[in-house]
């Protein structure tokens, strides 16, 4: 947890020490209160003291008492705004850190979970923060400080208040060892019910269809009771703290007055007033030594949950990134738009063989280079290591005869429009999801994003749409169909006008009209920059100008469609498949 206090800084320091100071003054208030308690009680049994005397000290008792409120009310004020300002630097450290990630590692935790962190784990810090600089510190001075007053008055009183103490302690260190293994249980347990909820959110159609909405309820119904269960678990140990509390406070109280009227009792006239005032302030101060621990006892029930938290935000936090920036920022070349791979071999980190090997090709600017094969050949996974999402086992991928791994990600990003197998949609409008994350390239004005959407043949249904261009798209594109969503994520691309286009089967969802119409327009509009295309239509990629075929990771053909209809068998038999022979010559 210490780890992350580090994200403190000045200011937060020079408000943490103002708030100690405040805490200081007012617990030494607090502490003032039952001296003027005790000059008040003998004075009112002392024959001939003035009733001005007992109305100053009870005013004094008033003005502690008001100094108390004002240092707890600023206290508590500063608290709220020292964990709101660290929670909002510890989520944005750990926001930023997650979108650093690289896919492995975002799998790794799984997107539940780190959700689970950047919020529920957060918040746990931040109470403890805002409760614990007010209860953590002023706890043990309030017991320090009452113990060193009391500690001379009687022993007998001592050793009552000691014996309380060591039950409390008992009390506190059993329920810790009870319930700080579940904690940990308890967030992953939260994990699971976000994934639960997310996965049921995200498929309701499939739910819906297969009939599965029990299915899902008694699986989310399985992981919430078992989260229940534990969480009754824990605040039931809890639970027991505040009865042991308060018996405790009684029968300190009953055992102080107890011993006190004894040792009255058998004590001279003379001193039975001063034991009488003495008992009274002692039978004070050992209930501040109680409310002290009890202080600490809440603290203690919010401790093992914030350090379980704690080490979950430093576990993303600390984790190793696996793709790290290069050097190169801008680079004059005459290879502008130049994709080539060299003998590159690739596994996934947690595999054992290779899913592509030895892929050698390039692509210049301007042509257009296809990509086909089965299902789990390869071909999207290969694009993929364009952009870094992964990067090579063996081998080099040079783009502008620069190898990906030399450019910082940001200038690498910018030269490629990336449009992936699944279209993805963001909460905005029509005109902020075609626009969307510049990354150096500048805002789009309003004719770049109209004419970007026209190439994608996406101009007739957006304006048909209430708001049109300012249309209101949801979060996943929820209200528009898979084809508008392709064409718009078409469109995402061409507005950012990138040397390289990749296309991860980003056709699919088109009918064979609209597929040619948009081929057709985008070849006009990106013929000065390289397109990679991943397709599993053979009229999608059959007018490239080369077209690689995939097999079980390995390239088994290479050259245009009809080389390929000649030399490469497998080509052929995924031709075949979609089109009869005579369609193929005719083509």
């Amino acid at each position: 947890m210490f780890k992350l206090f580090r994200n403190f800084n000045r200011k937060d320091i020079f408000f943490i020490i103002f708030a100690i100071l405040l805490i200081v003054g007012q617990v030494w208030l607090d502490l003032r209160l039952p001296d003027y308690m005790s000059k008040i009680t003998v004075l009112v049994q002392t024959e001939g003291s003035s009733m001005k005397e007992i109305l100053l000290n009870g005013g004094y008792m008033l003005l502690c008492a008001l100094g108390s409120l004002i240092s707890a009310i600023i206290v508590g004020f500063t608290a709220s705004n020292i964990s709101a300002s660290f929670s909002m630097k510890v989520r944005k450290k750990l926001f930023s850190k997650v979108g650093d990630l690289g896919i492995h590692e975002v799998k790794q935790f799984s997107t539940s979970s780190l959700i689970t962190r950047t919020t529920n784990d957060i918040t746990q810090i931040q109470m403890l923060i805002s409760m614990g600089l007010q209860l953590i510190i002023k706890a043990p001075i309030t017991a320090v400080w009452a113990i060193t007053k009391i500690l001379n008055k009687n022993w007998q009183w001592s050793a009552v208040v000691a014996v309380a103490v060591l039950i409390l302690l008992s009390t506190i260190i059993t329920l810790m060892i009870l319930v700080l293994p579940r904690f940990k249980k308890v967030q992953k347990l939260i994990d699971k019910i976000n994934n639960i909820t997310r996965e049921n959110v995200t498929g309701i159609r499939v739910v819906r269809a297969f009939n599965a909405e029990k299915y899902q309820e008694n699986k989310f119904g399985k992981c919430n009771d078992e989260l229940t269960n534990m969480q009754l678990f824990n605040q039931k140990a809890f639970s027991v703290m505040s009865p042991v509390m308060y018996l405790i406070m009684y029968f300190l109280t009953l055992a102080i007055y107890f011993i006190g009227a004894h040792i009255i009792d058998v004590a001279t006239m003379s001193d039975k007033l001063v034991l009488f005032g003495d008992m009274v302030v002692f039978s004070s101060y050992a209930m501040q030594v109680i409310m002290s621990f009890l202080m600490l006892a809440m603290i203690f029930m919010m401790i093992p949950r914030a350090q379980v938290s704690a080490e979950r935000i430093n576990e993303v936090i600390e984790s190793e990134i696996s793709i790290k920036d290069g050097d190169i920022q801008n680079v004059e070349t005459d290879l502008v738009g130049t994709v080539e791979f060299k003998d590159v071999s690739f596994k996934y980190p947690d595999a054992e063989e290779c899913l592509l090997k030895n892929i050698s090709f390039k692509a210049n600017r301007g042509e257009t280079i296809a990509f086909i094969g089965s299902t789990g050949s390869g071909k999207s996974t290969l694009i993929n290591l364009i952009p870094r999402f992964y990067d090579v086992t063996e081998g080099e991928v040079l783009i502008d005869g620069i190898n990906v791994k030399d450019y910082k990600q940001d200038i690498l990003h910018n030269k490629i429009g990336y449009v992936p197998q699944k279209a993805v949609m963001f909460d905005g409008t029509v005109k902020s999801n075609v626009a969307y994350g510049d990354n150096g390239k500048g805002e789009k004005s309003d004719k770049i994003i109209k004419e970007a959407i026209k190439v994608a043949q996406g101009q007739e249904f957006v304006e048909k749409m209430d708001g049109t261009y300012n249309a209101h798209i949801a979060q996943g594109g929820t209200n528009v169909s898979g084809g508008q969503k392709q064409r718009l994520s078409i469109a995402r691309a061409i507005a950012r006008d990138p040397e390289i286009y990749i296309f991860d089967d980003s056709f699919s969802a088109l009918d064979y009209k609209t597929d040619a119409i948009l081929r057709k327009e985008l070849k006009k509009y990106t013929k000065n920059a390289t397109s990679l295309i991943v397709a599993q239509r053979i009229g999608t990629i059959m007018n490239a100008d080369k077209i690689m075929v995939l097999d079980s990771g390995k390239c088994v053909g290479i050259g245009t469609h009809k080389e390929l209809l000649k030399n490469c068998d497998v080509y052929k038999q995924i031709a075949l498949s979609q089109l009869s022979e005579e369609e193929l010559n005719n083509e």
